[in-house]
């Protein structure tokens, strides 16, 4: 445990923020799994929202945005195999 005030602080804001990511992240990921579920036109709509929550974790500075580039790729290409079934 720090002894320093401001090391002290630190602490309680690293864990404060940590939760906050913890929710987004988790959030993101029932989203992605939803789409990955669905099928047919609850896949297009399922998609928009699990697209705009990658943007939306890369706003709230979750996420690298090179990291959501590749997410929301995958999650096209998975969009568009199930079209071509």
């Amino acid at each position: 445990m720090p002894n320093i005030k401001s090391a002290k602080k630190r602490v309680l804001v690293a864990a404060e923020n940590n939760a906050k990511n913890r929710i987004v992240k988790t959030a993101l990921k029932t989203k992605i799994k939803k789409f990955e579920t669905a099928s047919g036109d609850e896949a297009q709509a399922a998609y928009k929202v699990a697209v705009k929550g990658v943007d939306q974790a890369v706003a709230k500075g979750v996420m690298h945005k090179n990291t959501a580039a590749r997410r929301k790729s995958r999650l096209t290409k998975k969009l568009n195999a199930q079209k071509a079934q």
